[in-house]
């Protein structure tokens, strides 16, 4: 979920005076400083298509359940780096990345229950037990008993989903867990505004134009390229209203808000893979996540001039510490691979 800061709007998403910065509210979610407003016309906020950098799409059926998840895939060589996208959020979130990811990994970048394009049963029973079977019912259908060597990436909400999974100890070839903007203390903190926060965002806009607009004036976005793919993909038309809204119904999903964040800062470290932990801020850490940095259990790195969707803001830069962190720990399609280490060969028959 991200709370970011989130400005009054006219229905139509427009300020009372367009010349006007909208107000801006940090929050320990979205802990940069506040970014200066943009000035965008129709013409540069209309929507771009996924196909500029995602290779295909696709439904995932689950085999004995109704429900049906929708992924990007990108790149066809090295392992897969599996990509889980914040609260309200899509798949799309990591599309400018995945450009630069599949020139040395595959990525898959999935919607999650109530998300995006995909289809379940149950669109707002977001628990996190019920996301983590939900990615591991994704994993377990593309690629069967054996899949490839699988680098876990979460945002925000995504993240504790990431870390959960990894925790759970059922992936077997999971060989890295990436956790991007989410922090235990901090998040639970947040908690407490949520309901206020999403409840003063903007709710309509009359065009998906507006709405691409409002995320980088207003909202949580800073890359003017990536709120073009990847905001269409958070809206739905209410045909009732005449307009756009959000596609998710985060609202309505409060019950689950603080089993996402409990116990993460001890889930993250005993997760047996390596482990990344990119941050917007400097102040964020807790006491056991300090702890562990300072006994080398996982590599923090701070990302500066950028907001909490740091995938988004900076496409470049992020993809850049995924390919270092599958080098630096020589993750390759089949696991970790030790120099001069032959793998035994299947048996010819």
């Amino acid at each position: 979920m991200d709370p970011s800061c989130l400005g009054a709007l006219s229905e139509d998403g427009s300020s009372e005076d367009k010349d006007q910065p909208l107000p801006l509210r940090p929050t320990s979610f979205d802990s940069s400083l506040p970014h200066p407003p943009a000035r965008i016309s129709k013409k540069v906020s209309s929507p771009i298509d996924w196909n500029m950098y995602f290779d295909k799409e696709e439904d995932v059926h689950i085999p004995e359940a109704t429900d049906v998840f929708h992924v990007y895939t990108a790149g066809t060589e090295g392992p897969v780096v599996f990509c889980i996208h914040g609260g309200g959020y899509s798949g799309l979130s990591f599309a400018l990345a995945a450009s630069k990811i599949k020139e040395k990994a595959r990525v898959v970048a999935m919607d999650l229950r109530g998300h995006g394009k995909s289809c379940t049963e149950d669109e707002i029973g977001l628990s996190i037990d019920t996301l983590c079977n939900d990615v591991l019912a994704v994993i377990r259908t593309m690629y069967g008993d054996s899949p490839p060597a699988i680098i876990l990436v979460g945002h925000s909400m995504g993240g504790s989903v990431a870390i959960h999974v990894a925790a759970k100890k059922v992936l077997r070839s999971l060989a890295g867990l990436v956790v991007i903007d989410v922090v235990e203390g901090t998040a639970i903190a947040s908690l407490f505004h949520m309901r206020k926060i999403l409840s003063n965002r903007v709710q309509h806009f009359t065009s998906i134009e507006k709405a691409i607009e409002w995320s980088v004036k207003g909202g949580s976005l800073r890359n003017l390229e990536s709120a073009r793919v990847s905001v269409p993909s958070t809206l739905k038309y209410d045909e009732s209203k005449e307009c756009y809204v959000y596609r998710a119904r985060l609202e309505e999903t409060e019950e689950y808000w603080k089993g996402w964040y409990e116990g993460l800062s001890e889930k993250f470290l005993s997760c047996p893979a390596a482990k990344l932990l990119l941050l917007a801020g400097t102040d964020r850490l807790d006491r056991s996540l300090t702890i562990g940095q300072m006994q080398g259990k996982f590599q923090m790195v701070v990302i500066r001039n950028t907001g909490h969707a740091i995938q988004e803001d900076v496409p470049d830069e992020f993809a850049s510490h995924i390919l270092n962190f599958i080098s630096r720990n020589r993750i390759g399609p089949n696991g970790i691979e030790i120099p001069g280490l032959r793998r035994p060969q299947p048996p010819q028959h």
